[in-house]
């Protein structure tokens, strides 16, 4: 697999996709005791790793097992859940192919829909509902809550953003947007501020002209890098593309991305995100002439 290839320039639909990797954090592989240290193990070698094409071979196969897995615990919520992060993740490692995108994000969507509907009975179907009682259930999430419903809501953001021109599906970026501003009214230190990159990028997907918010946007977007203790160098690079480039904010841009570029990548259970942060900066930076 070659990078260069990968997202010669980002989109607002991989923007979606890498934070998927980020929620790598913290899943639960495999769910039996007797492999619970590889378990534990794996997600830090996926996360701690500098290489993505290494990561991206290696995938499909602990993909194919944990399916195997699922056909024997169908309603294990943490398996289901490991699955729709993983499948959601894979998809930030592949070539732009919107076919495989959609067939990925799909996936991801189905595991994480099962996985919340395993944990909340009425989490079932949610996404067939109308807004009006969509909310209302969201408004009843908990604490206890957010693991399932931020799942859900991130593999449903994935999925959106990889059928971009089906309108059905666009018209559901409301919903996504909703189960972030309840998971950041309950902890917004959950996942160390991702809701918030989400929120910021939904607030900048359009341009003030068509109802856009670059405030809000931008101050979500601040939010996140100081929860993040600006560790998470895709911050600064959705920062950068989805802020600086809509409002022409030049200075703001470059300052951005030459600090990821200028950044040791290497941070516990973020080197992976990193260096693919690194390598869109780069891309970013040398197409600002034309852009600006």
């Amino acid at each position: 697999m070659v990078l260069n290839n990968y997202l010669p320039i980002l989109s607002i639909k991989a923007l979606f996709l890498l934070l998927c990797l980020v929620n790598l954090n913290g899943c639960s592989f495999f769910i039996t005791s007797a492999t619970d240290d590889l378990d534990h193990n794996l997600t830090k070698v996926i996360l701690n790793h500098n290489d993505p094409e290494t990561v991206s071979e290696a995938i499909p196969a602990y993909l194919l097992m944990l399916e195997a897995l699922i056909e024997k615990s169908p309603e294990s919520e943490a398996l289901l859940a490991s699955t729709s992060s993983l499948y959601s993740s894979y998809a930030t490692l592949i070539p732009e192919d919107q076919e495989r995108l959609q067939h990925l994000t799909s996936k991801a969507l189905h595991y994480g829909f099962r996985s919340a509907c395993v944990h909340r009975d009425d989490f079932c179907q949610i996404n067939k509902l109308k807004f009006d009682a969509f909310e209302e259930i969201i408004q009843t999430v908990e604490l206890k809550d957010i693991p399932a419903l931020y799942t859900a809501g991130s593999a449903w953001a994935s999925w959106i953003q990889a059928n971009n021109d089906n309108w059905d599906a666009v018209a559901q970026l409301p919903q996504v947007k909703a189960i972030m501003k309840r998971i950041i009214a309950l902890d917004e230190t959950y996942k160390n501020g991702n809701a918030h990159i989400y929120l910021g990028i939904l607030e900048t997907y359009l341009p003030p002209a068509m109802g856009g918010d670059t405030d809000a946007g931008k101050f979500h977007f601040e939010k996140a890098l100081a929860l993040s203790e600006q560790k998470n160098l895709l911050i600064k690079v959705i920062y950068a593309k989805k802020y600086a480039r809509l409002i022409f904010d030049r200075e703001l841009h470059d300052t951005l991305l030459n600090e990821v570029v200028n950044t040791d990548p290497v941070q516990p259970e973020l080197t992976l995100i990193n260096t693919i942060a690194q390598r869109q900066a780069k891309i970013l930076l040398k197409t600002a002439d034309d852009y600006f």
